[in-house]
Order: structure tokens, then C-alpha cells, then sequence
């Protein structure tokens, strides 16, 4: 770990060293000295041929010169050069003579300066390799330490050997600029504009000196060139050129030996990121690659890196819905990412829970520079945190809504002058964030004040019962009351459902009314046929209706109107029946009594109003402060109930009644009412048919002749 930033350094010193000794080392007088014996032989040689030719030319006839347009050839006439009056007094023969003699020279000349031009390349390979092997006696022992201390690093000791022969090869660019010629011709223009020692440069792609542990990425904008890593560009002369220092590392580098975390929505969202991060856990390696390329776009020409292992884990952070949506659509979900785990929204409550939620608001106003909190601001926003999963012996882990509360009430303590956050603050905070949300429930409220929204606090109705509903807005819940009533008469089509007639109604609430039909023939259908017709209806409902926790005060309604016995408008019913009458657990209880208490306070509390649930909430309970006052004062209550037979009583102060041997009710009875009516109802519908008593309906007759016409 951290070897990356020392093998930098080293390779920092190991340039500058060279920089240093190469000059050295060739302006040394014994260097001087061998390169001057080639010097000397080499033109010791040059004047020997040229000397050679001088006597040939004479020998021919003519002078031999150097000019600054080359050789020149001058016939002689008795040893001296001839003039051009001499040359034109000459016979053709003698003319002739002279020009093949010269002719032959010329060849011989060519002949001698083709063998300087192998001398002087001859001089220069023995110079280089005189430069050479003095280069190389020094540098040698520099390289040597490197290649023994990353000797078990094959790439690293590749790398320095070919380090080592780049020195060798532009001793040039290390010597001292007097010396030194210029760059190669035959490099690129940009070749030239770059530094002539950048591969001694080492780019640090990933630096893990400073940890101990293997690191944890966090990558919140997975973009192809932040996962992935890119390669920059400059531009030099209308064109692009990238080296090696001009990679950088992505995410998925950083996170090598450790972890990357991310979100997979935000992750999607960026094209081609998550194809891209599929091949790189199937084949365990990075392949750094233009973006545009990767899209089939054309791109500027650049470096190709080689790809680099990767072993990490890639942690995806994201909901049910997505998760289920990869695992039944994507084929390599399964297979990649074969670990699961559920992050609970709540935690059961316990002493060291409770201490851990004192830490995590401790630590917060340390990292914020927050006021302290009070015990009694802690228990506050536990309090809270409670009512927030609706339980009494839970708590959220919804800590990204606690840490704003944690602020605003921060804010208020400061607007108070206080020096720590008391319990007041916290409720100040909690308040402030209900009144920015709350203007639908205002209005919900208003209404019902004006009674635009008709809503009975006060005595008795048959057929009539108040339901709760609640109203979710995202960021913020409330409940309110709603007007539920259920009108019976002869007929045998059974329960009306009018919100599902008027395609109102959900697949849940449905499920529900379907339930509570049941319930009714299972209670009073089992001699005789549930000889009647219902219908049900939430009054001044004008959205959808979902959910089936309105089924217990939709049953209470209809038992109502059969028994002909009055509702007590004073009490408000949810909870959800099953066949059998059982009333089971619902949403929103806490919500919805907070929001009947409120339709009671503005028509007037009477002492009396409360509120029915199903008796498998009450460990759910988590109300506000002014309802708990009230109910503590017997000016409000709550009813927990476990049948219907028991809210039946409540709203109606009358006996529910059990079942005879006979099939008959105990006389008198809420049940025996309901019964009779039933029976009357039968007995009436048979009349109307005009058939006698017992005798199966025409309609039923006809179905089990075409039955029997199929067998």
C-alpha cells in the first residue's frame, strides 16, 4: 500500500541524479580524450584520402580544389592551371583527351567521397557507442539499486530496463544544453511540444498511502467517465494528444481491494454505465475506453491502456421494486449479484437502541456545530421517531428526516437564546414542518366546519356510520372522517358496491366489500338464502377509494339499516373484517383518531365522541399529545375491538346476541333483529314470486336443468 507514491519519488530522484551525472560523466577529461582520438583518426584518414586524390588528379592533369559548391576539377598545362584562352586554342583530339581523363576523375571522386561519407558514419556510430558505454558505466549502478528493490515486481523491473535503455537511446536530452542538438526531426509536432523526460514521470493512478483499511467508495454520479476512469486531451495545433500522465482513475480503480457503493437509480440513468459494469465484474477487469467510442461515435485517436484487474465489491443501493424488476428481466443480476440484503425502515426498541439514537444526535451536533440537546429534547424526537412507524416499541431508521428536525429545532433554540434543545423546541420543529405541509388538511377541515363536507358528531342515524380515511401526500399523512352509508331492500343481487359501479373504487377495497358479503352469509345465510340487496357508498367521495380498512364501519352500516337500529355519530369506525367477523389490523391508526378528534374539537367536544380500532393497533398507538390529554380527561376514547359483534355494541348500546341450537339468535338481540329482517325479507320475496314456501327461485330451477342437460 502507498508503493505507487514512493516509486514516484524514487523515479523523481533517479532523473534528477542522471541530469546530473550524464553531463558530468561526458565533460570529463577522459572522455574528452577518447572522443577526441576518434576525432583525430577519423580526419587523420580524411586528409589521407583526399591527399590521395590530389595526387591522382595531378597525375591526370589537373588540380583538385574544394569549393562551397563542391569539388572542382582544373586541367594543368605545364603544372599550372590552365586558362580558359589555353583550353580554346586546343584541338578537338586534345579537348577530347581532357574531358575523359576528367570523366574518369569525376567517377574516382565519387568513389573517394562515398568512402568519407562511410568514415564520418563510421566516426559517428563510434562515438555513439563510446557515449554509450561511458553513459551506461554510470547509470548502471542507479538502475541496479531500483531493479534489486522491485525484483519480485516483473512488470516493474520490465519497465525500468526499458527506462534505462530510453536513457541510453537520448543521451541528448541529458546533456548540457550547449551539446545538446536538437529533438528529432521525425517526432510529431506534439511530440516535440511535450516534456522529453515524461516517461520518467509516473502517474499516481490510485494513491493508498494514507489508509489503513480497504477503501469504501462512495460514488453518487456514476458516469461512465467517473465509474470507468477517462483519458484527457490537450489540443496542440488543431489536433488532440494525450500520454500516460493524462489518465485518470474512476470509481471502480479507487475502489480496488475495498468497496464501491452506489445508487442503481442513479446509476441507470447515465447510458450504457450499467452494461459497462456488468462487463466488468464478469470479466474481472477495467478497460478504459472513450466514451464515444463506446457509443459508436467517432473520437480523437489516443492512448489504448492496457485493462487492469479488478477485485472489488460493488454494493447497489435501491428498492424492492428494482430489485425484483433485475432479477425477473436481466439475466446477469442473478449471477453478478448474489447477495441480498434488506435495509429494516424501523428497529425495535431497546436500552441500547435508545443509547445508540442518543449517540447518532450527539454526533450530529458536534459534525453541525449544533446546540446540545436535553434529555428531554431527546426523548422528544424518540417519541417521534416512535410515531413515525406507528408503534410503541419501535423506532424509525429514517435518519435523514430525523437530522432536519434535529435542525430546526437547533434553529428555534437559537431564536430562544437557550443553550441546549429542550423537548419544546423539538415540538416547535415538529409543528413548523406540519404547518408547511398540512394546507389540504386545513381546508379537508374547513369544510367540514362550514359542513361543506357533511359530518355527524352528535346522536344517532340507522344505516349512517363515520369512516376514516387517510390522505398521504408523500412528505406529509393526516386522516379524516368520511360519511359511509348502506341502504338494504328485496332483491337477491346482495352487496351494491356504488364506489366500484362508478369505477371509483380499488382492487383492495373491492377484495374488502367482497369479504364483508361473505361475512353476511356466513353469519345469517346459514338456513336460509340472504334473501336481500345492499348498498354501500362513502357520500361526497368524488376521487378513488383503496384499501379495505372502511369494511368493519361498511358492515356496521348495513347492520344498521337491517336491524333498523341507529348508529352513534359520535363514534368513528376502522378496521378491516375477514369472513368470520374478526376485525384485523389497519393503516394509519394514529392518523385517522387525530383526525376525527379534530372534526369533534371543531363542532365541540361532548365528552362522549371516540373513536372504534381494531384491538391489534393498540400497540400502534402513537398519538398526538392533545388527543392523549383528551382521552386521559374522558373527553375523547378509544374503543378496541376484536369482532364486529363488539363495535355493533358500542355504536349501538345494544346486546349482539349468540346463536341458538335452533339457528336463531337470542330474542331481542342485535343479531335477532338482523335475523328477522332477513327471514321477512325471504318470506316477502316468496310471496312476490308467487311460489310456495321453500321451493328453489324460477332462476335456480332453470340453472340446474341445463346442469343436469350437460351431464
Amino acid at each position: 500500500r502507498g508503493e505507487g507514491r514512493t516509486f514516484a519519488r524514487l523515479l523523481e530522484t533517479l532523473l534528477k541524479n542522471l541530469r546530473e551525472i550524464i553531463p558530468k560523466a561526458f565533460s570529463s577529461d577522459e572522455y574528452k580524450n577518447q572522443r577526441q582520438i576518434l576525432i583525430d583518426e577519423h580526419q587523420k584518414r580524411h586528409r589521407q584520402i583526399l591527399q590521395e586524390l590530389e595526387r591522382e588528379a595531378l597525375e591526370e592533369g589537373f588540380a583538385f580544389r574544394m569549393t562551397s559548391m563542391g569539388p572542382i576539377l582544373v586541367p594543368l598545362y605545364e603544372g599550372k592551371p590552365m586558362t580558359q584562352e589555353q583550353y580554346l586554342a586546343l584541338s578537338e583530339a586534345e579537348k577530347e583527351v581532357i574531358e575523359n581523363r576528367r570523366q574518369k576523375l569525376l567517377n574516382r571522386i565519387n568513389e573517394v567521397f562515398e568512402r568519407i561519407h562511410q568514415l564520418e558514419m563510421d566516426l559517428k556510430n563510434r562515438v555513439a557507442e563510446l557515449d554509450t558505454r561511458i553513459a551506461d558505466f554510470t547509470i548502471t549502478p542507479l538502475f541496479r539499486e531500483l531493479l534489486e528493490r522491485y525484483a519480485d515486481f516483473p512488470e516493474v523491473t520490465e519497465f525500468l530496463t526499458s527506462l534505462k535503455q530510453f536513457t541510453l537511446s537520448y543521451l541528448h536530452i541529458f546533456r548540457d544544453s550547449q551539446e545538446a542538438p536538437a529533438q528529432p526531426q521525425h517526432l510529431a509536432p506534439y511530440q516535440r511540444f511535450q516534456d522529453p523526460f515524461l516517461p520518467f514521470k509516473v502517474n499516481v493512478f490510485v494513491d493508498n498511502s494514507a489508509t489503513e483499511t480497504p477503501p469504501v467508495i462512495l460514488e453518487t454520479h456514476p458516469t461512465w467517465t467517473n465509474l470507468f476512469g477517462r483519458i484527457e486531451r490537450r489540443a496542440f495545433m488543431g489536433t488532440y494528444f494525450s500520454d500516460h500522465t493524462m489518465l485518470k482513475a474512476g470509481s471502480l480503480h479507487q475502489a480496488n481491494g475495498g468497496y464501491v457503493i452506489m445508487y442503481f437509480r442513479d446509476l441507470i440513468v447515465n447510458p450504457g454505465v450499467w452494461e459497462g459494469l456488468k462487463r466488468v465484474l464478469k470479466n474481472r477487469e477495467i478497460r478504459m475506453e472513450d466514451p464515444f467510442e463506446h457509443f459508436g461515435l467517432i473520437a480523437p485517436q489516443g492512448l489504448r491502456p492496457d485493462p487492469l484487474p479488478f477485485d472489488a465489491k460493488v454494493i447497489l443501493i435501491g428498492d424492492e421494486y428494482v430489485y425484483r424488476l433485475l432479477t425477473i428481466f436481466d439475466e446477469d443480476f442473478r449471477d453478478l449479484f448474489k447477495v441480498k440484503v434488506e435495509f429494516d425502515y424501523e428497529i425495535r426498541k431497546s436500552q441500547d437502541i435508545v443509547t445508540a439514537f442518543a449517540c447518532f444526535i450527539r454526533r450530529l451536533c458536534l459534525e453541525e456545530r449544533l446546540l446540545p440537546f436535553d434529555r428531554s429534547g431527546v426523548a422528544k424526537l424518540l417519541e417521534h421517531a416512535a410515531r413515525m412507524v406507528s408503534h410503541k416499541e419501535k423506532l424509525t431508521t429514517r435518519f435523514g428526516i430525523l437530522r432536519d428536525i434535529i435542525l430546526e429545532a437547533d434553529f428555534w433554540a437559537r431564536e430562544e437564546r437557550a443553550e441546549r434543545v429542550y423537548d419544546r423546541h423539538v415540538v416547535r420543529a415538529l409543528e413548523s414542518r406540519k404547518k408547511r405541509l398540512n394546507l389540504l388538511a386545513e381546508k379537508i377541515d374547513e369544510f367540514i366546519k362550514e359542513d361543506v363536507l357533511l359530518i355527524d358528531t352528535e346522536g344517532a342515524v340507522v344505516g349512517q356510520v363515520n369512516g376514516l380515511a387517510v390522505y398521504d401526500l408523500g412528505d406529509f399523512s393526516f386522516g379524516r372522517p368520511s360519511r359511509i352509508t348502506a341502504r338494504t331492500y328485496l332483491g337477491r343481487q346482495g352487496v351494491v358496491n356504488i364506489e366500484r359501479e362508478s369505477r371509483l373504487s380499488g382492487r383492495i377495497h373491492d377484495k374488502g366489500v367482497l369479504i364483508m358479503s361473505g361475512y353476511l352469509g356466513y353469519r345469517y345465510a346459514q338456513d336460509k338464502p340472504l334473501s336481500i340487496a345492499a348498498s354501500i357508498c362513502f357520500e361526497q367521495s368524488y376521487e378513488g377509494v383503496e384499501g379495505d380498512s372502511a369494511s368493519l364501519a361498511e358492515a356496521c352500516a348495513i347492520l344498521s339499516d337491517l336491524a333498523g337500529v341507529p348508529l352513534r355519530q359520535d363514534i368513528a369506525v376502522t378496521g378491516s373484517i375477514n369472513q368470520k367477523g374478526e376485525v384485523q389490523a389497519i393503516g394509519g391508526v394514529n392518523q385517522k383518531i387525530e383526525g376525527f378528534f379534530r372534526a369533534c374539537k371543531m363542532k365541540g367536544l361532548t365528552g362522549t365522541q371516540g373513536v372504534i380500532i381494531p384491538k391489534s393497533n393498540v400497540q400502534h398507538l402513537m398519538l398526538d399529545e392533545e388527543v392523549v390529554a383528551a382521552v386521559r380527561e374522558g373527553r375523547f376514547h378509544v374503543y378496541a375491538v376484536s369482532s364486529v359483534d363488539e363495535a355493533m355494541e358500542i355504536l349501538t348500546g345494544i346486546p349482539a346476541g349468540k346463536r341458538k341450537e335452533d339457528g336463531t339468535f337470542e330474542e331481542g338481540t342485535l343479531n335477532d333483529l338482523v335475523d328477522r329482517k332477513i327471514r321477512r325479507a325471504l318470506e316477502l320475496l316468496q310471496r312476490l314470486e308467487g311460489r310456495p314456501e321453500g321451493e328453489k327461485p324460477k332462476e335456480e330451477r332453470r340453472e340446474n336443468e341445463e346442469q343436469r342437460d350437460q351431464q
